[in-house]
């Protein structure tokens, strides 16, 4: 459920003067978290509890969006069974294959949860195909070795991704906003490469839905991580170019904007029509009012010495815990802190999930 440090967050952002906020991997079931700090939004959840997290980011005319997730293969082992389109047995990762009707229930899953977003009060969903979850799995030669009519060609491969935008249209009805979270590349050797997102790209043109947040780069273990490769740009505006000749709906990009010129510079030229920040809002939770006041500095974004893997992304997680509890901002010094209280507080969130949820998840 959300609590308490999370609604003052999302008010918090929402007063610091963004459009627009997208809460990450809302889980229809308990079955496939990527976390065990993840929202489940089904019938047994608190309506509440999710309205006044609703009204919470939607102060000041902000948008809070519910992004709609499922983990797959990406499922925490410690909480789930993970479930892809394909077993896997590699390392660091295991699942075993979705069945087929398993498969085709899953767009009337997404389509309950967004129809649960839309009662509660919330602006709109994002449904998240990108960073290896589930629908990015099935888009992906890689992890998709399926031969029925979810697998093979990339038509076959992008079945379940326009199935459950069509399911969750059809259930919340023409006006409710639905945006989709697609990779540009999975930055895997054989996986889902550029090419083949402009083709999903296309296809999404002739769908209703109202806006494309480009991203990119998966969780799967080892795999290089988009937000911890050091640059000083946007990481997928190239991209975008070649999206805009494929597409009419709105695209917002996401990923390395550090400064207020970059994100100008990519509206202005019309590469964008919206900006994504995740680490900028984290370091400046009120950089929108900053930078509309034309009078901010940019964003000091912390630099950190050989971090191990997942670091960056701890110390991050544990700053936002920091905003939403009014504490003192963290510093590069705090990374072996960070890391320690973000390992530790998973632990005690699965003890909590599966005390909550341990009859069900045990099926």
């Amino acid at each position: 459920m959300p609590t308490d440090a999370q609604i003052r967050l999302y008010e918090r952002w929402a007063k610091g003067g963004l459009a627009l906020s997208i809460n990450g991997e809302v889980q229809g079931t308990p079955y496939f978290a990527e976390k065990p700090g993840n929202l489940v939004l089904d019938t047994h959840s608190e309506p509440e509890t999710f309205k006044a997290l609703a009204r919470a980011g939607s102060i000041d005319e902000a948008h809070l969006w519910l992004q709609l997730g499922h983990a797959g293969a990406m499922a925490d082992a410690l909480i789930s069974y993970p479930k892809g389109p394909s077993a896997l047995d590699l390392q660091g990762l295991k699942c075993r294959s979705l069945s087929l009707s398993e498969i085709q229930s899953l767009p009337d899953e997404f389509a309950r949860t967004a129809v649960l977003a839309k009662a509660f009060g919330f602006g709109g969903v994002e449904v998240h195909a990108a960073h290896g979850f589930l629908l990015s799995q099935f888009l992906s030669p890689l992890f998709n070795k399926r031969t029925d009519a979810y697998g093979g060609s990339l038509m076959h491969r992008m079945r379940l991704l326009l199935e459950t935008l069509e399911a969750v249209r059809r259930a919340v009805g023409p006006d409710f906003p639905i945006g989709i979270k697609l990779n540009a590349t999975d930055q895997l050797e054989g996986g889902f490469g550029q090419d083949e997102a402009l083709a999903v790209v296309a296809a999404l043109d002739s769908t209703s839905i109202d806006l494309i947040d480009i991203s990119g780069g998966t969780y799967f273990p080892g795999a290089p991580s988009s937000s911890d490769r050091v640059g000083s740009g946007p990481y997928f505006l190239d991209f975008a170019s070649r999206a805009r000749t494929r597409t009419t709906k709105p695209l917002m990009v996401t990923g390395g904007f550090k400064t207020l010129q970059q994100a100008h510079a990519a509206i202005e030229n019309g590469t964008a029509d919206l900006i994504g920040l995740a680490r900028a809002l984290v370091i400046e939770p009120d950089l929108p009012k900053k930078w509309q006041a034309g009078h901010a500095p940019e964003p000091q974004f912390p630099r950190f010495d050989s971090p191990p893997e997942g670091g960056v992304t701890a110390w991050y997680t544990m700053q936002i815990t920091q905003i939403a509890n009014d504490g003192t901002a963290l510093s590069p010094a705090d990374l072996p802190d960070a890391i320690k209280d973000y390992e530790e507080r998973d632990q005690r969130r699965r003890a909590v999930w599966t005390e909550y949820f341990g009859n069900e998840i045990s099926r």
